[in-house]
């Protein structure tokens, strides 16, 4: 497999790395919630509304950035898959696409620890410019195929 065809393949592992960087987020929610039911004694009924778990936990960070992999990097699967279905994906594209998995990796670092808000910010918007730089540049490829 050499060439465009292995492009086409190649740029199905940044959603699959980004998938599992979701799968370790799930693991971390996961055991902080855990802990924070057993050390507090909180009963499971108790956070049956994202509204009560909200105001009843208070260690939420990992439950945000779990949710927050489940909106704008939606359209990042999605433009991966288009691109390997429309066999339009470059160097270029798969660059942005790794671009785009390493700046949510580091989103989900700084949210996961520091939660400094203006970094946070700072990788949000750094991830969606890449994101949106890419499907622009699919958008040229697709009309221009």
């Amino acid at each position: 497999m050499e060439g465009p065809m292995q492009i086409q393949y190649a740029i199905l592992l940044p959603p699959t790395a980004l998938a599992l960087l979701t799968g370790v987020v799930f693991i971390k929610l996961y055991r902080d919630r855990v802990a924070e039911i057993r050390a507090r004694r909180i009963h499971p009924q108790q956070l049956a509304t994202a509204k009560a778990t909200h105001e009843t936990l208070q260690n939420v960070a990992a439950s945000d950035h779990f949710r927050n992999l489940f909106e704008v990097p939606v359209l990042f699967y999605a433009l991966c898959g288009f691109l390997a279905i429309t066999q339009l994906a470059n160097p270029l594209l798969l660059a942005g696409a790794w671009g785009y998995v390493v700046l949510r990796a580091a989103h989900t670092y700084v949210h996961l620890t520091s939660n400094t808000v203006i970094r946070r910010f700072q990788l949000f918007f750094a991830s969606s410019i890449v994101l949106y730089a890419m499907w622009l540049l699919f958008a040229v490829r697709l009309l221009t195929a």
